[in-house]
């Protein structure tokens, strides 16, 4: 869900770059969110030390989420542009390979020695273009695709407040806006690029992956609501400045869900030698 919080209140750099504390903040969340499932499935079609590339990299959350899941014979390789969160990268993941480089050029990409293509947060903030160029090109070379965490336009908070519906659409229309000079697939991504996928030859999973939080998340919900209400706000919503002070005064007793779907994307006919059975 990257792409849901590129915007002002979550320690924002640029519409495409974000600060490590925030990234630091929403980890754990990001972690017990992800579906258990699709990772399982992502690493039985993984050999040990098949070179990972990861897309929008971050300082690292998902080489972190496959070995929280047990899962850490495989060679990291990440994508980034921003040097801070590389650095932290590095620092985490010694033996990785850190390299600054867009991910919005899919040919560009450094994908030559790449066994798996992974990616957390940033579907959201590509464009169906990109997600078509991307599937051609790991469907030539018959790599498989993971991709966690995609915002999928949900946000229900328990108790509700008068103004969250509202909120929440302008919120997705934002979503939805032009980011990096592309129209964005915003809560769409993950169906969107499932289609892509799909029309390339793979065969594709989805899973729900929601942020639950509850008070115990009171900072995670507050720095959330920041940037929800500075998106509906340049979306048109004049009840959000409002509505994210209401919200603040809430953290600390409410429930709030945040949808997003997690996707494998599996080649037609991947090497016989690249599979084998998920660790249990």
């Amino acid at each position: 869900m990257k792409v849901t919080w590129r915007v002002g209140g979550m320690n924002r750099i640029s519409d495409t770059q974000f600060q490590p504390d925030w990234l630091s903040l929403r980890e754990p969340a990001d972690h017990a969110a992800r579906a258990p499932e699709l990772l399982r499935e992502a690493v039985s079609l993984m050999a040990p030390g098949t070179r990972v590339v990861d897309l929008g990299s971050g300082t690292g959350s998902t080489a972190r989420a496959f070995a929280a899941a047990g899962f850490e014979t495989m060679s990291w390789r990440f994508l980034d542009t921003d040097e801070s969160h590389l650095q932290v990268a590095k620092a985490r993941h010694p033996a990785a390979d850190c390299a600054m480089c867009s991910v919005e050029n899919v040919q560009a990409l450094p994908l030559e020695d790449a066994g798996f293509v992974t990616t957390s947060a940033l579907l959201d903030l590509m464009s169906a273009a990109w997600a078509d160029a991307l599937a051609k090109r790991l469907a030539a070379a018959s790599i498989p695709f993971y991709a966690a965490l995609s915002f999928d336009g949900r946000m229900e908070w328990d108790p509700g407040l008068p103004a969250d519906s509202d909120i929440v659409q302008a919120f997705n229309r934002h979503q939805r806006g032009a980011k990096g000079g592309q129209v964005a697939m915003g809560p769409d991504a993950a169906v969107q690029t499932a289609q892509a996928f799909e029309a390339n030859g793979f065969e594709v999973r989805l899973a729900d992956s929601a942020w639950h939080l509850g008070p115990d998340d009171a900072a995670l919900q507050a720095e959330f609501v920041a940037g929800v209400a500075v998106a509906a706000a340049e979306a048109g919503e004049t009840q959000a400045e409002s509505w994210a002070e209401a919200r603040r005064r809430t953290v600390n007793h409410t429930a709030l869900v945040v949808g997003h779907r997690d996707l494998l994307a599996i080649p037609d006919g991947p090497p016989a030698e690249t599979l084998r059975e998920p660790r249990r």
